[in-house]
Protein backbone atom coordinates (compact mmCIF):
# COMPACT_ATOMS: atom_id res chain seq x y z
CA UNK A 1 0.00 0.00 0.00
CA UNK A 2 1.49 3.52 -1.15
CA UNK A 3 0.93 6.59 1.34
CA UNK A 4 0.38 9.85 -0.75
CA UNK A 5 1.59 11.64 0.99
CA UNK A 6 4.94 9.69 0.10
CA UNK A 7 4.85 11.20 -3.68
CA UNK A 8 2.98 14.65 -3.37
CA UNK A 9 2.93 17.52 -1.05
CA UNK A 10 -0.57 18.72 0.04
CA UNK A 11 -1.99 22.19 -0.84
CA UNK A 12 -4.95 24.22 -0.54
CA UNK A 13 -8.21 22.86 -0.73
CA UNK A 14 -9.75 23.28 -4.18
CA UNK A 15 -13.47 21.22 -4.26
CA UNK A 16 -15.71 19.61 -1.65
CA UNK A 17 -18.40 16.97 -1.93
CA UNK A 18 -20.69 15.21 0.63
CA UNK A 19 -18.06 12.26 1.00
CA UNK A 20 -14.78 13.84 -0.24
CA UNK A 21 -12.22 16.96 -0.02
CA UNK A 22 -10.49 17.59 -3.53
CA UNK A 23 -6.73 19.56 -2.65
CA UNK A 24 -4.14 21.07 -5.02
CA UNK A 25 -0.74 18.68 -4.53
CA UNK A 26 2.47 18.92 -6.45
CA UNK A 27 4.60 16.23 -7.32
CA UNK A 28 7.74 16.28 -4.53
CA UNK A 29 9.99 14.68 -7.56
CA UNK A 30 8.74 16.80 -10.85
CA UNK A 31 6.69 19.34 -9.02
CA UNK A 32 3.84 18.80 -11.66
CA UNK A 33 0.74 19.88 -9.82
CA UNK A 34 -2.54 18.02 -9.58
CA UNK A 35 -5.69 17.48 -7.94
CA UNK A 36 -6.38 14.51 -5.23
CA UNK A 37 -9.48 13.57 -4.33
CA UNK A 38 -9.75 12.22 -0.82
CA UNK A 39 -12.63 10.07 0.04
CA UNK A 40 -12.89 9.64 4.01
CA UNK A 41 -13.16 5.89 4.79
CA UNK A 42 -14.67 6.66 8.09
CA UNK A 43 -17.95 7.98 5.96
CA UNK A 44 -17.84 4.88 3.43
CA UNK A 45 -20.67 2.61 5.50
CA UNK A 46 -20.61 -0.88 4.36
CA UNK A 47 -19.44 -2.52 1.32
CA UNK A 48 -21.57 -1.39 -1.52
CA UNK A 49 -19.78 2.04 -0.36
CA UNK A 50 -16.04 0.36 -0.93
CA UNK A 51 -17.08 -1.46 -4.21
CA UNK A 52 -19.09 2.40 -5.23
CA UNK A 53 -14.94 4.05 -4.82
CA UNK A 54 -13.61 0.79 -6.81
CA UNK A 55 -15.78 0.92 -9.24
CA UNK A 56 -14.85 4.67 -9.92
CA UNK A 57 -11.40 4.02 -10.43
CA UNK A 58 -12.00 1.12 -12.69
CA UNK A 59 -13.81 3.18 -14.85
CA UNK A 60 -11.98 6.01 -14.67
CA UNK A 61 -8.85 4.03 -15.53
CA UNK A 62 -11.21 2.31 -18.37
CA UNK A 63 -12.15 5.78 -19.51
CA UNK A 64 -8.31 7.04 -19.39
CA UNK A 65 -6.86 8.61 -23.02
CA UNK A 66 -10.21 10.16 -23.88
CA UNK A 67 -9.57 14.16 -24.17
CA UNK A 68 -12.26 15.51 -22.78
CA UNK A 69 -12.37 13.04 -19.76
CA UNK A 70 -10.52 14.09 -16.42
CA UNK A 71 -7.46 11.70 -16.47
CA UNK A 72 -6.50 9.81 -13.38
CA UNK A 73 -3.08 9.58 -12.87
CA UNK A 74 -2.96 7.31 -9.91
CA UNK A 75 -5.15 5.63 -7.07
CA UNK A 76 -3.74 5.46 -3.22
CA UNK A 77 -4.98 3.90 -0.51
CA UNK A 78 -4.15 4.52 4.03
CA UNK A 79 -5.75 3.87 7.09
CA UNK A 80 -8.07 7.00 6.55
CA UNK A 81 -9.06 7.50 3.03
CA UNK A 82 -9.16 6.56 -0.94
CA UNK A 83 -6.89 9.15 -2.55
CA UNK A 84 -7.07 9.53 -6.29
CA UNK A 85 -4.81 11.83 -7.69
CA UNK A 86 -5.89 13.46 -11.28
CA UNK A 87 -4.56 16.19 -13.72
CA UNK A 88 -5.59 19.22 -12.16
CA UNK A 89 -8.28 21.44 -14.33
CA UNK A 90 -7.14 24.82 -13.59
CA UNK A 91 -9.57 26.73 -16.24
CA UNK A 92 -12.50 26.76 -14.24
CA UNK A 93 -16.10 25.80 -14.86
CA UNK A 94 -18.30 26.38 -17.83
CA UNK A 95 -20.55 29.05 -16.41
CA UNK A 96 -17.58 31.30 -15.26
CA UNK A 97 -15.67 31.24 -18.58
CA UNK A 98 -18.71 32.23 -20.20
CA UNK A 99 -19.38 34.92 -17.99
CA UNK A 100 -15.62 36.44 -18.17
CA UNK A 101 -15.72 36.38 -21.67
CA UNK A 102 -18.71 38.23 -21.89
CA UNK A 103 -20.20 37.15 -24.78
CA UNK A 104 -20.64 33.82 -26.82
CA UNK A 105 -21.75 32.98 -30.48
CA UNK A 106 -24.09 30.01 -31.14
CA UNK A 107 -21.14 28.80 -32.94
CA UNK A 108 -18.53 28.36 -29.75
CA UNK A 109 -21.43 27.27 -27.65
CA UNK A 110 -21.75 24.30 -30.29
CA UNK A 111 -18.11 23.64 -29.90
CA UNK A 112 -18.90 23.25 -26.36
CA UNK A 113 -21.25 21.16 -26.26
CA UNK A 114 -19.56 18.97 -29.04
CA UNK A 115 -16.93 18.28 -26.61
CA UNK A 116 -20.01 17.60 -23.75
CA UNK A 117 -21.54 14.83 -26.32
CA UNK A 118 -18.23 13.61 -26.68
CA UNK A 119 -17.55 12.74 -23.93
CA UNK A 120 -21.35 10.87 -23.31
CA UNK A 121 -20.53 9.34 -26.96
CA UNK A 122 -16.80 8.01 -25.75
CA UNK A 123 -18.74 6.96 -22.40
CA UNK A 124 -21.61 4.67 -23.95
CA UNK A 125 -19.30 2.96 -26.60
CA UNK A 126 -17.20 2.06 -24.00
CA UNK A 127 -20.18 0.59 -21.62
CA UNK A 128 -19.93 3.24 -19.18
CA UNK A 129 -23.17 5.52 -18.03
CA UNK A 130 -21.97 8.61 -16.37
CA UNK A 131 -25.58 9.52 -14.49
CA UNK A 132 -24.01 12.99 -12.76
CA UNK A 133 -23.68 15.15 -15.82
CA UNK A 134 -23.98 18.83 -14.84
CA UNK A 135 -22.31 21.99 -15.47
CA UNK A 136 -20.20 21.63 -12.17
CA UNK A 137 -19.26 18.03 -13.39
CA UNK A 138 -17.02 19.64 -16.25
CA UNK A 139 -14.20 21.64 -15.81
CA UNK A 140 -11.69 22.99 -18.50
CA UNK A 141 -8.04 21.92 -18.39
CA UNK A 142 -6.23 25.42 -18.39
CA UNK A 143 -7.08 29.55 -18.46
CA UNK A 144 -6.08 28.91 -22.29
CA UNK A 145 -8.98 30.84 -25.06
CA UNK A 146 -8.54 27.01 -26.76
CA UNK A 147 -8.16 25.15 -23.77
CA UNK A 148 -10.83 21.40 -23.64
CA UNK A 149 -13.29 20.84 -21.21
CA UNK A 150 -13.06 17.94 -18.67
CA UNK A 151 -15.20 15.57 -17.43
CA UNK A 152 -14.81 14.71 -14.09
CA UNK A 153 -16.36 13.02 -11.05
CA UNK A 154 -16.97 9.42 -12.27
CA UNK A 155 -18.70 8.45 -8.69
CA UNK A 156 -22.22 7.75 -9.69
CA UNK A 157 -20.96 5.91 -13.39
CA UNK A 158 -21.56 2.59 -13.36
CA UNK A 159 -20.64 0.03 -16.46
CA UNK A 160 -24.11 -1.41 -18.53
CA UNK A 161 -24.35 -3.57 -21.54
CA UNK A 162 -27.41 -3.21 -24.33
CA UNK A 163 -31.19 -3.76 -22.63
CA UNK A 164 -29.49 -2.99 -18.83
CA UNK A 165 -32.43 -1.20 -16.46
CA UNK A 166 -31.18 0.75 -13.72
CA UNK A 167 -33.29 1.35 -10.94
CA UNK A 168 -31.15 3.88 -8.52
CA UNK A 169 -32.66 7.04 -7.80
CA UNK A 170 -29.18 8.97 -8.56
CA UNK A 171 -27.99 12.39 -10.09
CA UNK A 172 -28.40 15.65 -9.21
CA UNK A 173 -31.69 18.03 -9.43
CA UNK A 174 -32.37 20.06 -12.14
CA UNK A 175 -30.08 17.46 -14.51
CA UNK A 176 -32.38 13.92 -13.88
CA UNK A 177 -34.04 12.71 -16.35
CA UNK A 178 -37.77 11.62 -16.06
CA UNK A 179 -37.47 8.01 -16.41
CA UNK A 180 -34.95 8.14 -13.70
CA UNK A 181 -37.75 9.54 -11.02
CA UNK A 182 -39.22 6.49 -12.36
CA UNK A 183 -36.40 4.36 -11.28
CA UNK A 184 -36.21 2.78 -14.51
CA UNK A 185 -33.56 4.40 -17.22
CA UNK A 186 -30.69 3.45 -19.45
CA UNK A 187 -27.83 5.71 -21.16
CA UNK A 188 -30.45 7.33 -22.84
CA UNK A 189 -30.83 9.61 -19.33
CA UNK A 190 -26.55 10.88 -20.02
CA UNK A 191 -28.65 13.03 -23.12
CA UNK A 192 -31.51 14.14 -21.41
CA UNK A 193 -28.71 15.60 -18.83
CA UNK A 194 -26.56 17.11 -21.30
CA UNK A 195 -29.63 18.28 -23.38
CA UNK A 196 -30.85 20.07 -19.95
CA UNK A 197 -26.95 21.55 -19.66
CA UNK A 198 -27.16 23.03 -23.12
CA UNK A 199 -31.10 24.66 -22.35
CA UNK A 200 -28.95 26.01 -19.14
CA UNK A 201 -26.54 27.45 -21.19
CA UNK A 202 -29.10 28.93 -23.76
CA UNK A 203 -31.23 30.49 -20.90
CA UNK A 204 -29.10 31.47 -17.76
CA UNK A 205 -28.67 34.72 -19.10
CA UNK A 206 -32.40 35.81 -19.14
CA UNK A 207 -33.82 33.72 -16.22
CA UNK A 208 -33.85 34.16 -12.36
CA UNK A 209 -33.00 30.25 -11.14
CA UNK A 210 -36.67 30.05 -9.99
CA UNK A 211 -37.91 30.63 -13.07
CA UNK A 212 -35.28 28.18 -14.73
CA UNK A 213 -36.49 25.87 -12.49
CA UNK A 214 -39.92 25.95 -13.34
CA UNK A 215 -39.00 26.13 -16.81
CA UNK A 216 -36.71 22.37 -16.30
CA UNK A 217 -40.06 20.97 -14.17
CA UNK A 218 -42.59 21.94 -17.26
CA UNK A 219 -40.19 20.03 -19.58
CA UNK A 220 -39.66 16.77 -17.04
CA UNK A 221 -43.67 16.96 -16.31
CA UNK A 222 -45.03 17.87 -19.19
CA UNK A 223 -42.30 17.87 -21.97
CA UNK A 224 -43.44 21.05 -22.78
CA UNK A 225 -40.66 23.72 -23.79
CA UNK A 226 -41.92 27.37 -24.69
CA UNK A 227 -39.79 28.89 -27.78
CA UNK A 228 -41.82 32.30 -27.46
CA UNK A 229 -39.98 33.28 -24.68
CA UNK A 230 -36.74 35.31 -24.71
CA UNK A 231 -33.88 34.36 -25.87
CA UNK A 232 -35.26 31.45 -28.37
CA UNK A 233 -36.65 34.19 -31.06
CA UNK A 234 -32.44 35.01 -31.41
CA UNK A 235 -31.50 31.56 -31.62
CA UNK A 236 -31.57 29.40 -34.89
CA UNK A 237 -34.73 27.05 -35.53
CA UNK A 238 -31.33 24.76 -35.76
CA UNK A 239 -30.43 24.83 -32.26
CA UNK A 240 -34.07 24.77 -30.52
CA UNK A 241 -34.34 21.47 -32.77
CA UNK A 242 -31.69 19.89 -31.14
CA UNK A 243 -33.05 20.88 -27.91
CA UNK A 244 -36.24 19.67 -27.80
CA UNK A 245 -35.09 16.48 -29.52
CA UNK A 246 -32.87 15.81 -26.14
CA UNK A 247 -35.22 16.30 -23.97
CA UNK A 248 -37.57 14.08 -25.28
CA UNK A 249 -39.94 12.94 -22.39
CA UNK A 250 -40.34 9.24 -24.12
CA UNK A 251 -36.24 7.84 -23.96
CA UNK A 252 -36.52 6.10 -26.71
CA UNK A 253 -37.46 9.36 -28.81
CA UNK A 254 -34.53 10.89 -27.48
CA UNK A 255 -31.61 11.45 -30.04
CA UNK A 256 -28.57 9.48 -28.97
CA UNK A 257 -24.98 10.82 -28.51
CA UNK A 258 -23.81 9.78 -32.25
CA UNK A 259 -27.10 11.50 -33.18
CA UNK A 260 -26.42 14.96 -31.50
CA UNK A 261 -23.35 15.07 -32.69
CA UNK A 262 -24.38 14.50 -36.89
CA UNK A 263 -26.89 17.48 -36.00
CA UNK A 264 -26.51 19.87 -38.14
CA UNK A 265 -26.35 22.70 -35.23
CA UNK A 266 -23.40 20.71 -33.62
CA UNK A 267 -21.61 19.80 -36.40
CA UNK A 268 -18.39 22.03 -37.12
CA UNK A 269 -20.35 22.81 -40.96
CA UNK A 270 -23.30 23.72 -39.22
CA UNK A 271 -25.68 26.01 -39.75
CA UNK A 272 -24.98 28.26 -36.15
CA UNK A 273 -24.21 31.61 -35.96
CA UNK A 274 -21.22 33.51 -35.00
CA UNK A 275 -23.59 36.79 -33.38
CA UNK A 276 -22.98 36.92 -29.86
CA UNK A 277 -25.91 35.57 -27.37
CA UNK A 278 -27.03 38.24 -25.13
CA UNK A 279 -26.03 37.55 -21.55
CA UNK A 280 -25.95 41.52 -20.75
CA UNK A 281 -29.86 40.66 -18.54
CA UNK A 282 -28.12 38.16 -16.43
CA UNK A 283 -30.00 37.57 -13.40
CA UNK A 284 -29.23 34.77 -10.63
CA UNK A 285 -31.11 34.64 -7.36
Amino acid sequence: MEYVRSTYIFGWEIGRGQFTVTYLVTHRETKEQFACKLISLRKLINRDDIKDVSREVQIMHHLTGHYNIVELKGAYEDRHSFNLVMELCAGGELFDRIIAKGHYSERAAAGLCLQIVTVVHNCHSMGVMHRDLKQDNFLFLSTAEESPLKAIDFGLSVFFRAGDVFKGLVGSAYYVAPEVLRRSYGPEADIWSDGVILYICSVEFHHSSTEMEQAIFDVVLHGHIDFSSEPWPSISSSGKDLIKKMLRVDPKERLSAAEVLNHPWTREDGDTSYKPLDIAVLSKE
